[in-house]
């Protein structure tokens, strides 16, 4: 199932207030049990106070009337109470009242903590209560000291207050996750919407880029680098369509031609030259289509067996295949090292010297140095050159520059087209540099520490 922008926001948000209300839940009831710990100790220490000390005065004979002083100004109720119930004396705000619990306290325990209650919810009313028994003989009074509990957790307001706080704050997160992630998938749905417009007719367009380095800029990047890649292997298949169709249209047309002529007229046809004939344009043929897959699979970035190569030695071995060079003048030094697929430099340096044997003089001169982090491989013929408006477009696919490059005396017009692309996809460069005489073809390639 493939989630839309709007369903991942809607799926985060209700991700975010269920956990907004669980966690926020967990707090308010820790809270809810603190609030009410806190309370109840100190209403326990209120009424513990009150009552030992009204105890200590019964017990020593100082407290005589009826009446006890009220020290906590009416927030204490205290009474002391006789066996049967019967109220002796009380503080003010507790004089005639029943007594405060009828709960009575055994000889072997005398002191008594616990919270009475009239009723729950609203109207609803609790006590702490300490209770204590003055003395171990059967007619011993008792002591209450009790101090209502605040309604607001009595009635339930305080459950009430927290369950609204997590409501309001589970809500508030996920408004904000509403709208962050709205935000933030804002430009995922411009990237979506621009790629959805894209089609193969037209791959020049691009995906907007948000500003910074986040996710969502890195994907956008991503998106762009992938539509270059694509962009540049449609427009190679296109052309590797539209060479093949263009060039290999006259060595066939040739075949053709001479194979209709032997067969219509078959008394007046030399047998062996027709042969010959066909056989040098199916060579041709071959060629050519043996380069256009080269370059096809060099265009699309098919991966090869690298290694470490050393550059000197290859050249001195890919020399020794052509003996028929002009006069041959190296500076080969070993130990140069570039990494690459061996075929593919072999093929490089192979159509080099191939267009230095075909179109040179007397003499062809091969140098290698090191320039830095990079090999440089320089190939000098002294032939006619090339002139300097036409350096770059002797690397264009079937470009051949004068008769002496016709498709009869020349090659397929693809050395140095399959040349350069072994270089590019090698991270390097081949081009002319200026000679006094004749053509200096460089190959500039990383070079191994």
């Amino acid at each position: 199932m493939r989630l839309r922008p709007r369903s991942i926001r809607a799926r985060d948000t209700l991700i975010a207030a269920v956990l907004a209300a669980l966690v926020f839940g967990g707090i308010a009831v820790g809270a809810d049990y603190a609030i009410r710990a806190a309370v109840g100790a100190r209403l326990l220490e209120d009424t513990q106070l009150a009552a030992r000390r009204v105890s200590a005065s019964v017990r020593d004979g100082s407290l005589t009337g009826p009446a006890i002083p009220d020290e906590s100004g009416g927030r204490v109720l205290i009474q002391v109470v006789a066996p049967g119930g019967r109220v002796l004396g009380a503080t003010p705000a507790a004089a005639g009242h029943p007594p405060l619990s009828t709960l009575w306290p055994s000889r072997d325990k005398r002191i008594l903590d616990l919270v009475e209650c009239d009723g729950r919810g609203p109207g609803g009313r609790c006590m702490a209560i300490e209770v204590i028994r003055t003395t171990t003989a059967p007619d011993s009074v008792v002591v209450y000291a009790g101090k209502p509990m605040p309604s607001i957790l009595v009635t339930g307001l305080l459950e009430l207050l927290l369950a609204l706080a997590v409501v309001l704050l589970s809500a508030a997160a996920a408004w904000i996750t509403w709208h962050i992630v709205g935000r933030t998938l804002r430009p995922v749905e411009q990237i979506r919407a621009q790629l959805a417009e894209i089609s193969a007719s037209d791959l020049s367009r691009r995906v907007p880029e948000p500003a910074g380095e986040d996710e969502i800029a890195e994907l956008a990047r991503t998106a762009n680098a992938t539509l270059d890649r694509l962009e540049r292997a449609v427009a190679r298949q296109r052309q590797f369509a539209s060479d093949a169709s263009h060039e290999l249209r006259t060595p066939i047309a040739g075949l053709r031609a001479n194979l209709e002529d032997a067969s219509m007229h078959p008394e007046d046809t030399d047998l062996t030259d027709t042969v010959r004939s066909a056989l040098r344009d199916t060579d041709r043929l071959e060629s050519i289509v043996t380069d256009l897959l080269l370059l096809a699979r060099i265009g699309t970035g098919a991966p090869g067996a690298e290694e470490d190569i050393d550059l000197g030695a290859l050249a001195e071995t890919e020399i020794a295949r052509h003996p028929s060079l002009p006069v041959i003048d190296t500076h080969l030094p070993r130990g140069v090292l570039v990494r690459g697929v061996r075929m593919q430099i072999v093929r490089l340096l192979a159509n080099l010297l191939d267009n230095a044997e075909r179109y040179g003089g007397g003499k062809v001169e091969v140098a290698l140095r090191r320039n830095g982090a990079t090999a440089e491989l320089s190939v000098t013929d002294d032939g006619p050159g090339i002139p300097e408006a036409d350096r770059e477009r002797v690397f264009q696919r079937f470009t051949r520059l004068d008769t002496a490059r016709s498709r009869g005396a020349g090659g397929t017009g693809l050395g140095l087209a399959i040349a350069r692309e072994i270089a590019q996809a090698h991270g390097g460069t081949l081009k002319v540099d200026d000679h006094p005489a004749g053509t200096r073809f460089t190959l500039t390639l990383p070079r191994l520490p």
